[in-house]
C-alpha cells in the first residue's frame, strides 16, 4: 500500500546535525507497515482467512489495515487504555476490536485463549515475517546515505552507513530489523561496518537500559511504571537477547528517557515541524541530552495525529 521509501529529513537539532527518517508518514502512521506488509502477503499465500494480533495500538492498527486490503478477517486484542485515536483507527478499518483490561501482558494473555479457539496468531512481534519488512529500513538508508536516492549524500566521507542509528525499543521490531539490514549491506561488501545502534526507552520501562547498565544478556528484571511512550512499554522483550547483541556487537547503547523529557523532545520536533507521538519523541529526548558525532540518523516512528499528551 505504498510503504516505504519515506523521506530522510536534515535538521540542525539541539545544536547537532541529524537526519530524521520519518517512518511516521507509513500508509497507517508508523512503521509497523513495513513489517506487516511482509507478514499479511505470507498469511494471504497461506490461504489464512482468518488472523489476530495483540497490540498496544500502532501494530494493530496496520495489521487491521493490511487485513483488510487482503480480505482477511482480522480481530486485534489491545489495552483499554491506549490511545483512542489507535483503537478507532483499528476499528474504522473492519477489525474486531476487544479492549483488554489491565497490564499489557493481559492483552497477549486474552489473546493465547482467542488461539486455542481456532484463531490464527500473526504477532508482528513472534513472526520472522515482520523483521524481514522492517530491515528495508537500512537498504532505504543505504540508498540516502550515499545519494542514490532522494538527495546528496548525507556527508561525503560516509562509508554508506550512518554513524549512529538512533530508535525506540519496544519489543525491537524496527531496531533489530534495521541492524539485520545493516548487516545484510556489510555482508554484501556495500557499507564499510555497521552503525552504532542506540536503542532508547522510557524511564518507566527500560528492561533493556538496566540490562546494558548491568552487563546482562537477558532483559533486567524490572518494576514497570508509568509512561507516555506507552507503545514501548514492554517489560519484557521477546528478542531481548537479540537486542542486547545487536548494542554491544555495533558499540552501541540504550538510552532511558523521562516523561518531562519526553514532553520537550516533542515539541522540540513540532518546532521543526515533525508532529510525532510521544513513544516515537524518545528519540527525540535522547538527542536533547546526547550529541552524537557524524552522520546521526533518528527514526520517528509514529504520527503525532495517533494521540495527544
Amino acid at each position: 500500500m505504498g510503504e516505504g521509501l519515506t523521506p530522510l529529513v536534515p535538521a540542525t537539532f539541539a545544536g547537532q546535525q541529524v537526519h530524521f527518517k520519518l517512518e511516521y508518514l507509513a500508509p497507517t502512521g508508523a512503521f509497523k507497515d513495513r513489517g506487516t506488509s511482509v507478514l499479511i502477503s505470507a498469511l494471504t499465500h497461506w490461504g489464512v482467512e482468518r488472523a489476530a494480533d495483540d497490540s498496544s495500538g500502532n501494530a494493530g492498527a496496520s495489521f487491521a489495515a493490511y487485513s483488510a486490503k487482503a480480505g482477511i478477517a482480522a480481530e486485534v486484542f489491545a489495552p483499554a487504555h491506549a490511545s483512542p485515536a489507535k483503537l478507532a483507527q483499528i476499528e474504522v478499518y473492519g477489525a474486531t476490536l476487544h479492549r483488554i483490561e489491565g497490564v499489557r501482558e493481559k492483552t497477549t494473555e486474552a489473546l493465547e485463549a482467542a488461539v486455542a479457539g481456532g484463531v490464527v496468531y500473526a504477532s508482528h512481534a513472534w513472526s520472522p515475517f515482520t523483521l524481514e519488512g522492517t530491515k528495508t529500513i537500512a537498504y532505504e538508508l543505504w540508498e540516502q546515505v550515499t545519494g542514490r536516492v532522494g538527495a546528496a549524500a548525507a556527508s561525503p566521507q560516509s562509508s554508506g552507513a550512518p554513524d549512529y542509528f538512533v530508535s525506540p525499543i519496544g519489543q525491537g521490531s524496527l531496531f533489530l530489523g534495521a541492524y539485520r539490514g545493516f548487516t545484510d549491506l556489510a555482508a554484501a561488501g556495500l557499507i564499510g561496518r555497521l552503525p552504532r545502534m542506540i536503542g532508547v526507552q522510557s524511564t518507566g520501562c527500560p528492561p533493556i537500559v538496566e540490562a546494558v547498565r548491568q552487563g546482562r544478556d537477558r532483559a533486567a528484571d524490572i518494576e514497570k511504571g508509568p509512561s507516555l511512550a506507552e507503545g514501548i512499554a514492554l517489560a519484557r522483550p521477546i528478542r531481548d537477547r537479540e537486542i542486547l547483541q545487536a548494542i554491544r556487537e555495533t558499540g552501541g547503547d540504550a538510552v532511558a528517557v523521562s516523561d518531562e523529557e519526553i514532553r520537550a523532545g516533542q515539541r522540540a520536533l513540532a518546532r521543526i515541524g515533525l508532529y510525532v507521538e510521544p513513544t516515537s519523541a524518545v528519540v527525540a529526548a535522547a538527542l536533547l541530552r546526547c550529541r552524537l558525532p557524524g552522520v546521526v540518523v533518528g527514526a520517528l516512528t509514529g504520527s503525532g495525529l495517533k494521540s495527544t499528551m
